[in-house]
């Protein structure tokens, strides 16, 4: 699964903020009026502003026209990159790392993440800008590294490196925790999360959005608590707990719904685990009526049995107490020499059952105790030692 991008615009306020709402065609329109003579020509004043604008459509086609978010990439790099901005250099050249990011192109993300960190050591170097002719703040620079960090964090995720991966993860998380970047860390957290479940350690998933939880409730960012709870949903759906899962995926659902132009895909994906989940409840439910039924059986079963059995120890409580003794002292009962005279006679258990009117079950269990009293394997022996024994 792709990793969520570090570089999020801050959602400021538990009310939901979609940064990404501009007017970006009145912006074209102002951007396309500037000819390269124009260019030239201008202040540094108005080219700063021009890349800025340049910029600000990169951001704003990021997640809607990936063509044009590069197109107006190059073109603030056409500006800032001859000039030595390194700011400016640095987040465009981050931006169309992204964008390859986004293609599966790991590559030339690399290459373009790796140009943005030579910027941002410039940066750190005493490097100016014409917004910061005294060298940038410190603050401002360890921003950069961070994103880039996460950035490249992510890429190793992406090409199964995860010790690489949580190295650039954890270069990140410092800076952020320097500054009290919740809702930054709470990103972090959330993308370690992810890859954790996609490396099957549900533990240290688990303690990973416990930790992006914290962090987002710290920030107020409602987006990013919608979106561990996506997270918390796909790891009770990985450990086989549907019912645990759904309630936190219905509830990201009902606020990706809600607000349609936060980051579409998000609730294909939440959808696409809510499906997994039904499907899984609904198999588990058919488990568990098969096995309800099958116990029911069991539970029939075992009461008749119950019965017969209760049936044929009063039978047998009821036999009479007279008690006879065989030639070599072996005792049988009344009600056994009854039996024993009948099957001598040739009756079957359930003539026999008829005449003295008790069950078959009955008579098949005097039938055995007869033959334990006797030493005999069958009938026919127990007939023949009983005639020995002068019983008949």
């Amino acid at each position: 699964m792709i990793a969520l991008a570090l570089a999020l615009w801050p959602v400021h306020g538990f009310a939901y903020n979609d940064q990404r709402v501009q007017n970006l065609d009145s912006l074209e329109r102002v951007v396309a009026a500037w000819t390269p003579d124009a260019i030239d020509n201008a202040s540094t004043r108005q080219l700063v502003d021009l890349n800025n604008a340049y910029r600000s459509l990169m951001r704003g086609y990021s997640h809607v026209n990936t063509e044009k978010s590069m197109f107006y990439a190059r073109k603030a790099i056409g500006i800032s990159h001859p000039r030595g901005w390194n700011d400016a250099d640095s987040d465009a050249l981050r931006y169309i790392g992204q964008l390859f990011y986004g293609r599966e192109q790991y590559d030339s993300a690399m290459f373009y993440y790796k140009l943005s960190l030579v910027c941002v050591d410039s940066m750190a170097a005493g490097a100016t800008s014409p917004t910061n002719p005294e060298g940038y703040p410190q603050r401002e620079i360890d921003d950069a590294y961070s994103a880039l960090y996460g950035s490249i964090g992510n890429l190793y995720n992406m090409m199964d490196s995860i010790p690489e991966a949580m190295r650039w993860y954890e270069k990140a998380g410092e800076i952020f925790e320097r500054y009290g970047w919740n809702e930054s860390n709470s990103v972090l957290w959330y993308n370690i999360g992810e890859t954790w479940i996609d490396e099957g350690d549900m533990r240290k998933a688990e303690a990973a959005y416990d930790k992006a939880m914290e962090y987002a409730v710290a920030s107020a960012d409602s987006l990013m608590i919608v979106d561990v709870w996506k997270g918390y949903g796909r790891l009770y759906m990985e450990q086989g707990k549907p019912w645990k899962s759904l309630p936190f995926l219905r509830r990201a659902d009902a606020y990706y719904a809600a607000h349609p132009d936060y980051s579409p895909g998000f609730r294909t994906e939440n959808l696409n685990y809510m499906k997994e989940v039904l499907s899984a409840q609904k198999r588990v439910l058919t488990w568990v009526i098969l096995f309800c039924v099958v116990l029911l059986l069991l539970v029939v079963v075992l009461a008749v049995w119950l019965v017969r059995r209760r049936r044929v120890t009063m039978q047998v409580a009821s036999e009479p107490p007279s008690e006879i003794k065989s030639a070599s002292g072996v005792k049988i009962t009344g009600r056994e020499k009854e039996i024993l005279d009948l099957l001598s006679k040739g009756y079957t258990a359930g003539q026999i059952a008829d005449a003295l009117c008790l069950s078959p079950e009955t008579i098949k269990w005097y039938r055995k105790r007869l033959l334990v009293k006797f030493d005999v394997a069958n009938t026919a022996e127990l007939i023949f030692r009983a005639g020995e024994e002068g019983l008949l």
